[in-house]
């Protein structure tokens, strides 16, 4: 896991997701600005996912488990797919906030994903 990429994503989904969560709560439906945040968040998982495959075909590996490091990507890329399809559904203010809430959840997992592949708590710099 490259550090810079953790560093756009962690950063990204945190503001996003901010904005996205106080949006709703004062009234922001659902729409192209909102879903286009979303998706940011989705391009730049996959973009980990291809660096990560990469990464591994090389020789590297994650310090903790590989495969749980893989499987905390692969459920994070389907985060943002799920709140999408949910304020598709019901485009409320308060799909809005699940949107919001989903890219907060994505920052968390990122933070998890971090410390699975270097061995350190990203947020304390403690080994686990």
């Amino acid at each position: 896991m490259l550090e810079l990429l953790y560093q756009v994503l962690l950063w990204y989904s945190l503001a996003a997701g901010l904005l996205l969560t106080l949006g709703g709560l004062v009234g922001l439906k659902p729409g192209r600005f909102v879903l286009a945040l979303s998706a940011g968040s989705l391009a730049g998982l996959l973009v980990q996912l291809l660096v990560s495959i990469v990464l591994v075909f090389s020789g590297e590996r994650a310090v903790v488990s590989t495969l749980e490091f893989f499987g905390y990507l692969i459920v994070a890329l389907l985060i943002p797919v799920a709140g999408a399809i949910w304020a598709l559904a019901e485009p409320t203010k308060w799909a809005t906030v699940i949107l919001g809430a989903a890219l907060l959840t994505i920052a968390v997992m990122l933070v998890r994903m971090m410390q699975i592949w270097t061995g350190v708590n990203p947020v304390t710099m403690v080994g686990v």
